[in-house]
């Protein structure tokens, strides 16, 4: 009784998954860097487009990160990361979509109507 219990002990052991504890400092760092830069474009004080494109982008970023690492989604199965990453994929393409469409709305009035 004891050695199938000593072997079902072992197999749960086996089963775990261990990181490397460098491999989360160099994304802690990693996230550190990205969240300086992201500040830095508010003390550089650019403006318009380029300022919301890098806040943006540095926020995916940083986003991707987490949930890659610290979620532990780099280890997952495709399947599960379809699962997770294809829906708000989709809805960003939808809101861009959106977007493109409210400009196209917004200067038809104005030809319409005038400005």
């Amino acid at each position: 009784m004891s050695t199938s219990n000593a072997l079902g002990q072992e197999s749960q052991e086996h089963n775990t998954q261990e990181h490397p504890i460098g491999l989360y400092l160099k994304i802690w760092v990693l996230l550190f860097v990205l969240s300086t830069l992201s500040y830095m474009v508010d003390y550089m004080q650019l403006q318009g487009y380029l300022r919301w494109t890098l806040i943006i982008i540095f926020m995916l970023l940083k986003a991707g990160l987490i949930v890659a690492v610290f979620m532990h989604m780099m280890w997952e199965r495709l399947a599960l990361i379809y699962a997770i990453l294809l829906p708000p994929l989709c809805l960003l393409v939808l809101i861009g979509l959106m977007a493109i469409e409210a400009d196209y709305t917004i200067l038809m009035r104005y030809d319409f109507f005038g400005r």
